[in-house]
Protein backbone atom coordinates (compact mmCIF):
# COMPACT_ATOMS: atom_id res chain seq x y z
CA UNK A 1 0.00 0.00 0.00
CA UNK A 2 1.47 3.31 -1.06
CA UNK A 3 -0.62 5.83 0.82
CA UNK A 4 -2.42 5.79 4.09
CA UNK A 5 -6.18 5.44 4.11
CA UNK A 6 -8.21 8.60 4.61
CA UNK A 7 -10.28 8.73 7.76
CA UNK A 8 -13.94 9.56 7.29
CA UNK A 9 -15.11 12.51 9.34
CA UNK A 10 -18.14 11.70 11.45
CA UNK A 11 -20.98 13.99 10.42
CA UNK A 12 -23.20 15.42 13.16
CA UNK A 13 -26.94 14.98 12.55
CA UNK A 14 -28.95 18.08 11.67
CA UNK A 15 -30.73 19.91 14.51
CA UNK A 16 -34.33 19.70 13.24
CA UNK A 17 -34.72 16.09 12.06
CA UNK A 18 -31.70 14.53 13.80
CA UNK A 19 -30.71 12.86 10.52
CA UNK A 20 -27.20 12.51 9.12
CA UNK A 21 -28.40 12.35 5.51
CA UNK A 22 -30.29 15.65 5.89
CA UNK A 23 -27.13 17.15 7.44
CA UNK A 24 -25.11 15.91 4.45
CA UNK A 25 -27.67 17.40 2.06
CA UNK A 26 -27.51 20.76 3.88
CA UNK A 27 -23.71 20.74 3.49
CA UNK A 28 -24.10 19.95 -0.22
CA UNK A 29 -26.52 22.83 -0.75
CA UNK A 30 -24.30 25.23 1.21
CA UNK A 31 -22.42 27.89 -0.76
CA UNK A 32 -19.49 29.93 0.53
CA UNK A 33 -19.80 28.55 4.05
CA UNK A 34 -23.28 29.98 4.67
CA UNK A 35 -24.77 27.06 6.56
CA UNK A 36 -27.75 28.93 8.03
CA UNK A 37 -28.81 29.94 4.52
CA UNK A 38 -28.49 26.33 3.32
CA UNK A 39 -30.58 25.15 6.29
CA UNK A 40 -33.29 27.69 5.40
CA UNK A 41 -33.31 26.44 1.81
CA UNK A 42 -33.51 22.73 2.72
CA UNK A 43 -36.05 23.16 5.53
CA UNK A 44 -38.11 25.48 3.30
CA UNK A 45 -38.08 22.82 0.59
CA UNK A 46 -39.21 20.22 3.15
CA UNK A 47 -42.10 22.49 4.24
CA UNK A 48 -43.17 22.87 0.60
CA UNK A 49 -42.99 19.09 0.09
CA UNK A 50 -45.08 18.58 3.21
CA UNK A 51 -47.68 21.08 1.94
CA UNK A 52 -47.83 19.73 -1.63
CA UNK A 53 -48.05 16.03 -0.78
CA UNK A 54 -50.16 16.36 2.40
CA UNK A 55 -47.62 14.03 3.99
CA UNK A 56 -46.90 14.13 7.72
CA UNK A 57 -43.44 12.54 7.64
CA UNK A 58 -41.26 14.56 5.26
CA UNK A 59 -38.23 12.41 6.07
CA UNK A 60 -39.93 9.31 4.61
CA UNK A 61 -40.59 11.22 1.40
CA UNK A 62 -37.00 12.49 1.31
CA UNK A 63 -35.50 9.02 1.93
CA UNK A 64 -37.76 7.44 -0.71
CA UNK A 65 -36.77 10.17 -3.20
CA UNK A 66 -33.09 9.48 -2.54
CA UNK A 67 -33.60 5.73 -2.82
CA UNK A 68 -35.45 6.16 -6.13
CA UNK A 69 -32.71 8.41 -7.55
CA UNK A 70 -29.80 6.30 -6.25
CA UNK A 71 -27.91 4.47 -9.02
CA UNK A 72 -27.22 0.76 -8.49
CA UNK A 73 -24.61 0.53 -11.28
CA UNK A 74 -22.15 2.95 -12.85
CA UNK A 75 -19.33 2.76 -15.38
CA UNK A 76 -15.68 3.36 -14.65
CA UNK A 77 -13.04 3.77 -17.33
CA UNK A 78 -10.30 1.10 -17.34
CA UNK A 79 -7.25 1.14 -19.59
CA UNK A 80 -6.44 -2.27 -20.98
CA UNK A 81 -3.61 -2.49 -23.49
CA UNK A 82 -3.99 0.95 -25.01
CA UNK A 83 -7.79 0.88 -25.19
CA UNK A 84 -10.07 2.43 -22.57
CA UNK A 85 -13.16 0.43 -21.70
CA UNK A 86 -16.18 1.62 -19.75
CA UNK A 87 -16.47 -1.13 -17.13
CA UNK A 88 -19.77 -1.43 -15.23
CA UNK A 89 -19.40 -1.68 -11.45
CA UNK A 90 -21.87 -1.83 -8.59
CA UNK A 91 -22.25 1.35 -6.55
CA UNK A 92 -21.84 1.12 -2.79
CA UNK A 93 -24.77 2.37 -0.68
CA UNK A 94 -23.01 5.46 0.67
CA UNK A 95 -21.65 6.56 -2.71
CA UNK A 96 -25.03 5.97 -4.34
CA UNK A 97 -26.71 8.18 -1.75
CA UNK A 98 -24.12 10.92 -2.34
CA UNK A 99 -24.65 10.73 -6.10
CA UNK A 100 -28.45 10.90 -5.71
CA UNK A 101 -28.19 13.94 -3.42
CA UNK A 102 -25.82 15.64 -5.85
CA UNK A 103 -28.13 14.98 -8.81
CA UNK A 104 -31.17 16.33 -6.95
CA UNK A 105 -29.25 19.46 -5.92
CA UNK A 106 -27.74 20.08 -9.36
CA UNK A 107 -30.99 19.63 -11.31
CA UNK A 108 -32.84 21.86 -8.84
CA UNK A 109 -30.24 24.64 -9.09
CA UNK A 110 -30.15 24.45 -12.90
CA UNK A 111 -33.87 25.34 -13.13
CA UNK A 112 -34.65 29.01 -13.68
CA UNK A 113 -37.19 31.51 -12.43
CA UNK A 114 -38.08 30.25 -8.95
CA UNK A 115 -36.53 30.49 -5.50
CA UNK A 116 -34.22 27.62 -4.57
CA UNK A 117 -36.47 26.06 -1.87
CA UNK A 118 -39.30 25.69 -4.43
CA UNK A 119 -37.01 24.20 -7.07
CA UNK A 120 -35.54 21.78 -4.53
CA UNK A 121 -39.02 20.77 -3.36
CA UNK A 122 -40.11 20.11 -6.96
CA UNK A 123 -37.06 17.95 -7.58
CA UNK A 124 -37.58 15.96 -4.36
CA UNK A 125 -41.27 15.39 -5.18
CA UNK A 126 -40.37 14.33 -8.73
CA UNK A 127 -37.78 11.85 -7.42
CA UNK A 128 -40.31 10.58 -4.85
CA UNK A 129 -42.78 9.88 -7.66
CA UNK A 130 -40.01 8.21 -9.74
CA UNK A 131 -40.00 10.89 -12.41
CA UNK A 132 -37.95 13.97 -13.17
CA UNK A 133 -34.36 14.73 -14.13
CA UNK A 134 -32.57 12.78 -11.37
CA UNK A 135 -34.50 9.59 -12.24
CA UNK A 136 -33.74 10.09 -15.96
CA UNK A 137 -30.04 10.48 -15.11
CA UNK A 138 -30.15 7.27 -13.04
CA UNK A 139 -31.81 5.40 -15.91
CA UNK A 140 -29.21 6.73 -18.37
CA UNK A 141 -26.43 5.58 -16.04
CA UNK A 142 -28.01 2.12 -15.79
CA UNK A 143 -28.43 1.94 -19.60
CA UNK A 144 -24.76 2.83 -20.05
CA UNK A 145 -23.72 0.12 -17.59
CA UNK A 146 -26.01 -2.39 -19.30
CA UNK A 147 -24.64 -1.52 -22.75
CA UNK A 148 -21.07 -2.08 -21.53
CA UNK A 149 -21.63 -5.29 -19.57
CA UNK A 150 -19.52 -7.14 -22.13
CA UNK A 151 -16.50 -5.50 -20.46
CA UNK A 152 -17.52 -6.59 -16.95
CA UNK A 153 -14.68 -9.12 -16.88
CA UNK A 154 -12.20 -6.19 -16.70
CA UNK A 155 -13.48 -5.39 -13.21
CA UNK A 156 -10.59 -5.79 -10.78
Amino acid sequence: MRRRRITKKELLPDPKFNSKIVAKFIKMVMLEGKKSMAEKIVYGAFDTVKKNLNEQDVLKVFYKAIDNARPRLEVKPRRVGGATYQVPIEVQQERGTSIALRWIRDFASSKKGKPMPEKLAEEIIAAYKSEGSAIKKRDDTHKMADANKAFAHFKW
